[in-house]
Order: structure tokens, then sequence, then C-alpha cells
């Protein structure tokens, strides 16, 4: 005979006696934790920055087209709203639908029935928290790679749920979507509904017409409570199958009639409720004991249904702010993470509690209450121009030895006449964009750093003529406008190569595509102000801005910041592709390339607001770069220095460039997070980590690694490298630019596809005798 069905019953007047005391002590901490009070609405501020670039309007030039490769797989939005190709949830509507979505501090992730061999089998949803004890790590010393394992915490379900269970996604926003979970396509259909968003202190379920299920994985819970009523709702503290605490919270809707406290616990992994259950389930990680609970407690009942962001700038101070939306009236409670808490707005210090969780690869979480959670940024680099600066040098004049001058000159009139004579690159977008980019900085330098406006002018006409040609969509792979996920593509990857054009087509990096031509159009604009008015060329520029870097919230033809998440502060590259470890940034030094880009173009074509959205500096100093005082990653990677890969789930102390060899050195880890080298490289790495991450992986010590002996195919990164140094050791920077190694200079120490030595001696020079 099987074992008898135990019904979770209410507490014995014994345990009643125990739970009005435990009760007791949380109302006193109550008084000391209570939330602050919020207002009911969050108005936007009338000087947002958060404001259209310019109305949509599809190029004549650009073809339209709706046979994206990629199926809109379970979208139930109609196909007139704009799709967010790179946000966190993107692998709900990717792929098998099957792999997690982190909302951090959690990750949830579909069942689909136990398709994944090992997984207790549920068609319902697995909610994952990973402690640090369970990440496991790599080889080497420090470990090269850390991963977090996917866990079934806690699994919500429906006992309704089989294989004729679809998953939907349905109001998908900048920063929010609906997860759906259905038993076929009625519409009194038993559902489930997963409100997400990032920084959610409850995974909340809403259910329709179905009986809910919780489970744990593998072994069952440890321990559940009998429920305990808290006013409308019913509570049940459990323990996972490692022995952690949870709390449940179930909450019917209004007048529901039958019991719905009422959970059966038919096995040690799995507990049921009544049939018919209309109303939400939230489950929740209490690391902190009784003052935890106290804390989710005074928030239950409550889940975001949409965030939007808005800023203000004031010279050299940015605010932001994240205005949630919600459904309940219970306070707001929201995890913050490290950046967050460190930029928080004094007024909401008193807000922040002493609830903490991990999250996979950003360090610890902080549970903050609010509606509105606002962050200030008080040194914006607003001095900063195209040309050389750092923060303390700022917009001061540069000043030029003679003999520097005079080097200078020389070398750029050689690298201009090899910018007018190299072909542009056709077969990428990305390598075309390097190049126009390297010519628009050489000719830059020569009409504002050395005078030379005869060169500048002939330089020009050259770099304007190679642009026109994008500009009317003649290059190789022309761009297309993709009306299925709303952007813009190259048509290199139709109709189904995903590597084509650096995944171009499957909107991966389209951040760092574009920004070399946006930074492009932006000389030109600078060095001839009538280019502007010129045919397409501001509209035809604005557009590739728009696409990955949109501003309006609820624009036609591009989703909102489709590559910068401003949640975690930084963007991500990858596009249209089910990945198990989630988003990843591979590129810091691109990323912050691309906001130059941005900042510079409105700059020039007078947008003040675009101008002032651009440039990230304190995520990448929490998260990328990586002094032996971090925190956010685990001891055992931090001496790496950088992160090399780092994705939602794991960190991979390696470079996704296919330029460079199959086992790259550390030279090329490091400089993919250093290029380009540009007045924003000042701003996002500070002169103290250049100066530790060149001391531990390139001093002498480990000369090898940066002398003439380093392999040829390598020889670009070598500049790269010491462009950097210029940060920490201006001096050691401008010699091997100038004089090379023992005397001799070989081209291919510098990056023909982006940079130039022009570029480079200008750079390191300005920080030794150029002020």
């Amino acid at each position: 005979m099987g074992k008898p069905h135990s019904t979770l019953q209410p507490p014995s007047s014994k345990n009643s006696s125990r739970l009005a005391l435990y009760q007791t002590l949380n109302n006193t901490f109550a008084s000391i934790q209570s939330p602050p009070s919020t207002t009911a609405t969050n108005p936007i501020p009338a000087d947002n920055i958060f404001v259209p670039i310019q109305q949509d309007n599809i190029l004549p030039q650009i073809p339209i087209g709706n046979h994206h490769p990629v199926p809109r797989k379970g979208i139930e939005d109609n196909d007139t709203r704009t799709l967010h190709t790179n946000k966190f949830y993107a692998n709900a509507f990717l792929g098998e639908q099957n792999q997690p979505v982190w909302t951090h501090p959690y990750s949830i992730w579909w069942g689909k029935g136990g398709k994944e061999l090992g997984y207790f089998p549920t068609w319902g949803m697995n909610v994952a928290f990973v402690h640090a004890a369970d990440v496991v790590f790599g080889e080497g010393d420090p470990a090269r790679t850390y991963i977090n394992p996917k866990k079934q915490s806690i699994i919500l379900s429906a006992q309704e749920f089989d294989q004729d269970t679809i998953l939907t996604t349905d109001t998908i926003l900048p920063f929010s979507v609906n997860i759906n979970l259905k038993r076929g396509r009625a519409v009194d259909s038993p559902r489930m509904t997963f409100p997400a968003v990032q920084g959610m202190s409850f995974v909340t379920a809403r259910y329709r017409n179905a009986t809910p299920m919780i489970h744990t994985a593998p072994n069952g819970f440890t321990e559940v409570s009998f429920p305990i009523t808290i006013g409308k709702s019913m509570k049940y503290r459990v323990k996972d199958t490692d022995g952690r605490n949870w709390v449940i919270y179930v909450n019917p809707i209004p007048n529901l009639s039958h019991d719905v406290w009422r959970f059966t616990k038919v096995s040690n992994n799995t507990l049921i409720g009544r049939s018919g259950f209309r109303g939400t389930i939230q489950v929740a990680k209490n690391p902190l004991g009784s003052e935890g609970e106290s804390l989710y407690d005074k928030a239950f009942g409550t889940y975001v249904t949409e965030a939007q962001l808005v800023a203000t700038v004031n010279e050299t101070r940015g605010s932001y702010s994240l205005n949630y939306k919600k459904s309940g009236g219970a306070p707001l409670l929201m995890f913050a993470l490290p950046h967050h808490i460190q930029s928080l707005d004094p007024e909401l210090k008193n807000h922040v509690t002493r609830l903490k969780l991990r999250t996979t690869t950003k360090g610890i979480a902080t549970a903050v209450w609010g509606d509105r959670l606002t962050f200030i940024e008080p040194n914006l680099p607003t001095s900063m121009g195209f040309a050389p600066w750092t923060p303390t040098l700022g917009a001061s004049k540069i000043r030029y030895p003679p003999d520097t001058l005079a080097f200078l000159t020389a070398v750029a009139e050689r690298d201009l006449r090899r910018a007018m004579t190299d072909d542009i690159p056709q077969d990428s977008l990305y390598a075309a964009g390097k190049s126009l980019a390297k010519f628009a900085t050489i000719v830059w330098v020569l009409k504002e750093l050395l005078n030379n406006p005869v060169l500048a002018h002939t330089g020009l006409g050259k770099l304007q003529a190679e642009m026109a040609r994008y500009i009317a969509n003649r290059q190789r792979h022309a761009l297309y406008y993709d009306d299925a996920w709303k952007g813009l593509v190259s048509c290199a990857g139709f109709p189904a190569d995903p590597a084509a054009d650096g995944a171009n087509t499957y909107y991966t990096d389209h951040h760092i595509h574009y920004a070399y031509f946006v930074y492009v159009a932006a000389v030109i604009g600078y060095l001839d102000a009538d280019w502007l008015a010129q045919g397409d060329n501001r509209a035809w520029t604005n557009m590739l801005v728009k696409d990955f870097a949109e501003s309006a919230y609820a624009g036609r033809d591009y989703p909102f910041s489709r590559c910068f998440d401003w949640w975690h502060g930084h963007s991500w590259a990858t596009g249209l592709f089910e990945s198990a470890d989630g988003k990843d940034a591979e590129r810091s030094g691109e990323d912050g390339w691309a906001s130059f880009a941005v900042k510079m173009w409105g700059r020039v074509s007078g947008d003040g607001d675009m101008e002032k959205r651009a440039i990230q500096a304190r995520a990448c100093n929490a998260y990328f770069y990586l002094l032996p005082t971090n925190t956010n990653h685990p001891p055992r990677f931090i001496s790496n220095s950088v992160t090399g890969r780092l994705f939602e789930n794991k960190v991979d102390y390696a470079t996704p460039l296919t330029t460079v060899p199959t086992s790259p050195l550390p030279i090329h880890i490091h400089a993919a997070h250093m290029h380009p080298i540009s007045p924003a490289t000042a701003y996002l790495r500070p002169r103290a980590f250049v100066r530790a991450e060149w001391d531990r992986h390139f001093s002498s010590s480990n000369s090898a690694l940066v002398d003439a002996s380093l392999p040829d195919d390598s020889g670009g990164w070598r500049g790269i490298l010491y462009a950097n140094l210029a940060l920490a050791d201006a001096k050691a920077s401008y010699s091997f630019f100038r004089n090379g190694v023992a005397g001799v200079w070989d081209e291919r120490w510098v990056d023909g596809g982006g940079a130039s030595r022009t570029w480079y001696l200008a750079w390191a020079g300005a920080f030794v005798g150029g002020r």
C-alpha cells in the first residue's frame, strides 16, 4: 500500500500560542522595519531625456521584409508591437522555450514535461536559486570559468498540465513580460501566468481555473509548516530539498468560496491544492529568518506589471529612475544589484533592508522598498569630445611638443595615404565600420591636432564618398527593415545563415556593428556641418541609433534600448539565439564605444538629450574590471582581473573574437575589453585598474606576452595593450608607438581594422606632455 496523503491543517492550540508569540515578535520588529510610505503615481519629469530621436520612418532605400528565419514562437502580442530581441526574457520565445530566464536573484524555466534528463519531470515552472556553495568552477588557479548549475528549488505547476501544455508570452515590454503556461488554447483552459521583471522579490504565479501543485526536487521537501493565516491569504514556510528556507503565500481572488489554504502533501516532492483556484501563489527565498519573513509579510500580494525608465541631467549630475507599476496594494519590495546600491539616491537610503540574496554573476542583491527607485551619477563626462581625454584633463586644450607634432605629422600622412587606397571590407558591416572609423580618426587628427586643412579636406572627401555607399544601401550586404522582429538587419543571414555578417541578421552585436558608422557620421558632421543637411545623412544615422538605442518607450519601428540593459548597466550582445547560460556581454570596450559614438553624434547633430543618454562606467568596474577588492565574483576567479565573457549564468575567462588563436593568450582576452581606445576608455577604465591589470598580467615579469616574440597573428592586439597603458604609464606607451621594439616598428602591431598608429601617438602623446 502507498503512503497515505496528509492534509496540512491549521495549527493546534499549542501551536497557535507559539504562532501568536511569533506574530507578536514580528509586529514588534515591524515597528522598526516598516516600509517607507510611497506615492500612488510616479510622474514623468518634464525634462525627461528619454524622448523620441526622430519620427519613425523607414527610408525608401531600405527594403521591408517579414520573413525572418527565427519564428515568433508563442508570442501573443500582435505584430504591430515592437519586440525586444536582446532582453533577459528572450529564452521564453526562442528554441525549445525551456532555457532559464534570469530575473535576479531568481531564475525561472519551463520543465516541459521532463525533457531534460536528470530533472524532476514537470510541465510547470521551475524556480531556481543558486547558493555560493553550489557554484561549479573550471580548471586553473584562478579558475578560468565558474557556472551556476540548473536547479529546481521550487516548482509551481498545475495538476491539469500535461503534454498539451504550451508556453506563450504577452505584454512584451522593455523591462517586463508575462510568461504563460496553459493547457490547450481554449479561453477557459487551465492557465498560469508569471509576470517577470528584473529584481522581483517574489516569483509570482497567477492561476486561473487550475489546481495548484508545488514541488521541490530531487529529494522532496525537508519541512513544510502548517498553513498560517495572514490577512485573507495563507502562508507556508517550507524547506526545499537542500534544507533551505522559503516562504509561500497563497492569495485567492476576493470571494473565492473554497478553502484556499488547504494543500495536501501527496509525496515528499509534491503539495497539491484545490481545483479551480483563481489567484496568485508567490514564493520567495528567505535567508534571514523572522526578520526576512517580516519583510515578505509586508510585501506579499503585490507584483510588478510594468517598469518605465526616466532620467534627467543637470550639468554633470545625472539621475535616472525605474518607475514601477504594480498590481496589489502592498508596498513594493525589489532587489537591487551592487552598482544600484552604490548609486542609490541618498533620500532612499532608509528604504534599504538587510535582506540580501546572491545573484548568479552580479554579486549580492539587496532588497529595497519602493515603487520608484532613483539612482544618481554625479560625474558625467560632459567635457569629453573627440580629442584624447581623461577625467582630470577634461576639456583642456592639448599642447604637443614640436618634435611630437613633427613625428605625428609624418605618420599621419602615411596613414592617410593607406586609408585612402585600402579597400573597405565588404563581407562584414563590423569590419567596414572599423575601417571607416580608423579613416575618420586620421582625418580628424590632421584637421584638429595637426592643423593641416588641405590633407584633411582631401581625406574627408574620400571618407564621405565611402559613407555615401552605405547611406544609399549599395554595399554588398544591404540592410533590410525586418518587420517581424522590428529592426534593421543585414541581408547576409537570409534565408537562414545565423553566423553571417557577425550574426547581425539575428540581432547580435547591433550596438557594436552600427556604432562605428555613427561615430564616422559624427566626425564628418563635425568637420563639415553642411553634410548633416544633405540627402539622408542625418536620417540614416539616426536610423542606426534608433535600432540599437531607441529612446522612445513605445516607438513604432524599433524597441526601446534594444542592446543596453538599464537595469544591469551594460549591453547584451546576444540576439535571437536560445542560450542555456543566457545573454552574454563580451566586449565592454566596444560597449562603451557605442555609448561614446551616440554621445558625439548627439552633440554634432544638435540632439542634446541623445548626448546626455550616453556613457556607462559604474557597471564596468563592478562586474567586468576586477580589482583584488572586488566582491561581486567568487574569490577563486578575481585574479583573472577581467571577466572575459560574462553571461547571465556563468563567467568564462575567454574571448569570442574569431581573429585570435583557438587557445587565446591573456593579451587577447584583456584587449577584447580595451578596444577601441577612445576618450570613453579613460572614463570606463580607472588608472588604478589599468596599473593593477598591467602589473599582474603584462609587466616585465610577463614580458613574453608583449614583446616582439608574440606570434604575428596577435600583433594588432599589442597596439591596443600599449594604448591602454597610456592611462597608467603614458611615457612607456608613447615610447612604444614612437620607437617600437629595439628601434624597429612593425605595422602589424597596430590593429589595421580599426586603429592607426596616428591615433595611438596622439592619444599617448597627449598624456606625456600634451597638456
